[in-house]
């Protein structure tokens, strides 16, 4: 997965535990795609500054991540849901029986609304 892209995930799922500062700065750096002169300038703080709380921040967040798996177990629940979602279109496809297929398709509803 892309840094910019699990960052800005990590950022989502546990970007309140991290300072407001951090948070502000990650979110114009990787969500708003503001380079680090135009932070720095925002702040009035220097580019170094804002590169040293960018790199705190992903540290914590990756830490985070690393204890809690939020964003792994968020991952790999989507991987099977869809794996499911395909089994029971196979079963559906081969199945002629109206009442079973109403009933896959409503699990399928309801699978649907967990991604």
């Amino acid at each position: 997965m892309d840094k910019k892209v699990e960052v800005s995930i990590l950022w989502q799922i546990y970007g309140k535990l991290l300072t407001e500062k951090q948070y502000q700065i990650i979110d114009n750096y990787y969500n708003k795609d503001y380079s680090l002169s135009e932070i720095s300038e925002n702040e009035g703080i220097t580019r170094q500054a804002v590169r040293d709380i960018i790199k705190k921040g992903e540290k914590k967040l990756f830490e985070y991540e690393e204890k809690l798996l939020f964003m792994k177990k968020t991952i790999n629940q989507e991987k099977l849901v869809e794996n499911i979602l395909s089994q029971l279109n196979k079963i559906q496809k081969d199945s002629s029986d109206k009442k079973v297929n109403n009933i896959l398709e409503e699990i399928r509803k309801e699978l649907n609304c967990l991604v």
